[in-house]
């Protein structure tokens, strides 16, 4: 959502150099390509998954990009009360830093906050994308899991860049392991074996507390693991990628700058995500602007914008996956020194 003001002339100019033969892009790049991308995870120590993300800030000579940091935290919730759902649940929540939005008032960066925080949910808290490990106790207790997001600057394409952010902190996020603690409270004779010499019968005796024996069903339950370990968030491969088709009907282009996305009248936001040995779904749409589209021109939009998904999504687990080995390296490194 780009606060940047622009002349007549220079939208006609960003226009017309975009419908040229070939395009010509104040940056050099293709209709199709995007900025440069940085993704590193791991960077909140008190978190149960993080992510930092620029777009467009590859070197130190650059002076603008945007980017956003992701972070995801595990809280118990009380189903039995209704506080929480069987099977957990995920929230998302999108803040703005001033510094993104120097131009605009209080009030407008709450309008912006808000809208972005409304598209996020909808797409990543759907049934459909609930990873399985977040119940803990059905009908008891359940994990949240709250995904907050800050967009330090925007300098165009945000909605693409909180989606991969939010998929890489989520990819990053483990899960505690639970184990059962169920408790009983009986009056019953018991028979205690001393060892070696026989056994002893003791009447009326109070059994209360922990115990292993006489269990009808779990009460509660206590971590096998350390807050920063677990098992990873099931279901990592459907996150969803966002693909931000700028138009100029029939003209599309990718990875808008906050200029153009001034000159750009709108955009079609599609969503995919790529389950395993799934085909690809379309979780979410949304179109921007005052443009109206018919819907032929839709359904083309959307196959085009699958194709670039695909892309996009490919890039992003290669990218994941290389961060895991750099992390587990590290971490060897340093278990090393120690030694």
């Amino acid at each position: 959502m780009a606060t940047v003001s622009l002349s007549k002339a220079e939208v006609a100019y960003i226009k017309t150099s975009l419908e040229a033969t070939p395009p010509l892009r104040s940056d050099g790049r293709g209709l199709y390509d995007y900025r440069t991308i940085a993704l590193e995870t791991g960077v909140a120590p008190l978190a149960n998954g993080s992510a930092h993300l620029k777009f467009g800030q590859a070197s130190e000579q650059a002076t603008e990009g945007t980017e956003v940091i992701a972070a995801a935290r595990l809280e118990v919730e009380d189903v039995e009360s209704g506080e929480g759902v069987n099977g957990g649940r995920i929230s998302c929540t999108v803040s703005c830093s001033p510094s993104a939005y120097p131009h605009s008032s209080a009030a407008a960066i709450e309008d912006i906050q808000h809208d972005y925080t409304a598209l996020l949910h909808e797409v990543i808290s759907h049934p459909s994308l609930r990873p399985s490990n977040l119940s803990i106790l059905r009908d008891l207790k359940s994990w949240l899991l709250n995904l907050d997001i800050l967009v330090l600057s925007d300098a165009g394409n945000i909605y693409d860049a909180l989606f991969v952010a939010a998929q890489a902190a989520l990819w990053d996020t483990k899960v505690p392991r639970t184990r059962t603690v169920e408790y009983s409270a009986a009056t019953s004779k018991a028979r205690v074996a001393l060892g070696g010499s026989g056994d002893m019968d003791v009447d009326s005796v109070e059994q209360s507390g922990f115990n292993v024996r006489d269990v009808k069903t779990a009460a509660d339950f206590e971590l096998e693991d350390y807050w920063d370990e677990g098992e990873p968030l099931r279901g990592g491969d459907a996150w969803p990628v966002c693909v931000t088709l700028n138009l100029y009907p029939p003209l599309y282009y990718l990875d808008a700058t906050s200029t153009e996305e001034v000159a750009t009248p709108s955009r079609l936001l599609v969503m995919y995500s790529f389950p395993a040995d799934q085909p690809p779904r379309l979780q979410g749409m949304r179109l921007l602007g005052p443009s109206e589209i018919g819907l032929p021109l839709i359904k083309t939009l959307t196959q085009t914008a699958q194709t670039y998904a695909t892309d996009l999504s490919c890039a992003l687990r290669a990218k994941l996956k290389d961060e895991d080995l750099r992390r587990t390296e590290k971490a060897r490194q340093r278990f090393a020194s120690v030694r």
